[in-house]
C-alpha cells in the first residue's frame, strides 16, 4: 500500500513508519519539525527510517496546520490510507501555549479530515489520547466511558478531534479509526515524557520529581506493541454496515483503547529505571501538577476482540530496553 503517515518525525511516526516500509509498504512522511523538543532527535529518527526504508520512504517538511502547504506537498502524491499521528502533544505544555494545540491539533486535524475526503481515502487512522478520561473514577477506561470532562487543553483537543471525525464519517461515510494510547514508552522516545526525564536525572545525579508525592500508576505502553496494534487497525477498516462500533457510532468510525492494560505504580518503575541504571534515584516528592491525573488504565477488549491486539512487552523489559537505547543515542557506553 501507500500510505501517509503524519508526525513521522515524531516518536511513533517514526516506528511505524519503519514497520510499514519493512513489511513493503510505500509511505510518505511529513512532518513540520517543530522546536516542541530538540529538532536533532527528530531528524535522527527520519535519518534511521531513510536508512533502513530507502527508496520506500519518503520525507517532506510541511505543517498540517497550512491548508496550502499541505496541498503543495502533496501534489502529485498518491496514497490509498492516512494514519493521522501528527499533533502538539503533551499535556504540562497546553497551559503555556494553548493556540499551538488550537492550531496543530483543530485546524490541523481538520485539514487532514478533508484530504482524506477530497482523496476518497480507504482508512483514516488517527491519534487519541487516554488524556480525555480526564479523572475518570471508574477503572478501567473504556470506550463506552463519557468523556466530558477534560483535566487539560490537550485532552479537549482529543476529544475535539474524535467529534469531527465522528462528523466526516456520518456525513461521507468515510472509514476512520481512533486510537486512545496509554503512555507509550521506549526507544526514540520523547524527550518530555517521564521514562526520558527520569533516566537522564539519575544518570547524571540530578534528582528528580515525583508528582502526587509517589501516588501515580500508568499504563505504560512499549513501542513494538504499539506499532504492532496500529498497523493491525490499519489493515482492518471499520465496515458501513450500521453496526454499532467500539465508542458508539453506527457510522464506519471506531474508536479503541491502544494501551497495556497492566497499569504500573510510579514507584515501581523508578526502581526499574534505577536498576538499569546502576545507581539510586534522588527523589522530590511534589504535589500534583495542574492537568494531570493520578492513574490510567486501559480497558482493550474492543481492540483485542477486533484486531488481535495482545501487547507483549512488560515494563521489567521495557524500562531496560529504554535505558540501554539511551545511553547508547547519547554516547554514554
Amino acid at each position: 500500500m501507500d500510505i501517509l503517515v503524519t508526525g513521522a518525525a515524531g516518536f511513533i511516526g517514526a516506528a511505524l513508519a519503519e514497520a510499514l516500509c519493512a513489511r513493503g509498504d510505500r509511505v510518505i512522511g511529513i512532518d513540520n519539525l517543530n522546536d516542541y523538543y530538540p529538532v536533532s532527535l527528530k531528524r535522527d529518527r527520519v535519518a534511521r527510517v531513510t536508512g533502513k526504508a530507502g527508496d520506500a520512504f519518503r520525507f517532506a517538511e510541511c505543517d498540517f496546520a497550512d491548508e496550502a502547504a499541505l496541498e503543495r506537498v502533496l501534489e502529485g502524491e498518491s496514497f490509498t490510507r492516512i494514519v493521522h499521528l501528527g499533533a502538539q502533544a503533551g499535556v504540562r505544555y497546553s497551559l503555556e501555549n494553548p493556540r499551538a494545540y488550537a492550531r496543530s491539533n483543530l485546524t490541523g486535524h481538520l485539514n487532514i479530515l478533508e484530504l482524506a475526503r477530497e482523496r476518497s481515502a480507504e482508512h483514516l487512522v488517527y491519534a487519541s489520547s487516554s488524556s480525555v478520561y480526564g479523572g475518570n473514577e471508574k477503572v478501567p477506561f473504556s470506550v463506552e466511558d463519557r468523556v466530558d470532562h477534560p483535566y487539560s487543553l490537550y485532552a479537549a483537543t482529543k476529544k475535539a478531534d474524535e467529534l469531527m471525525s465522528e462528523s466526516y464519517a456520518h456525513l461521507y461515510r468515510l472509514p476512520q479509526t481512533g486510537l486512545r494510547f496509554f503512555t507509550v514508552y521506549g526507544p526514540w522516545g520523547r524527550p518530555d515524557m517521564m521514562p526520558w526525564i527520569f533516566t537522564s536525572k539519575i544518570l547524571n545525579g540530578d534528582p528528580i520529581p515525583v508528582f502526587n508525592h509517589g501516588k501515580m500508576s500508568r499504563d505504560f505502553t512499549f513501542i513494538d506493541d504499539i506499532v504492532r496494534g496500529v498497523i493491525a487497525c490499519l489493515d482492518a477498516a471499520p465496515t458501513d454496515d450500521g453496526t454499532t462500533k467500539p465508542g458508539g457510532s453506527v457510522a464506519p468510525h471506531a474508536i479503541y483503547n491502544i494501551g497495556n492494560n497492566r497499569p504500573e505504580d510510579l514507584m515501581r518503575v523508578i526502581g526499574i529505571i534505577e536498576s538499569a541504571c546502576g545507581r539510586k534515584a534522588q527523589i522530590e516528592m511534589m504535589g500534583m501538577q495542574k492537568g494531570d491525573v493520578p492513574r490510567t488504565f486501559a480497558d482493550i477488549d474492543a481492540i483485542a476482540r477486533d484486531h488481535g491486539f495482545a501487547p507483549e512487552t512488560t515494563a521489567d523489559e521495557g524500562f531496560p530496553r529504554f535505558v540501554d537505547w539511551f545511553r547508547r543515542y547519547h554516547g554514554m557506553g
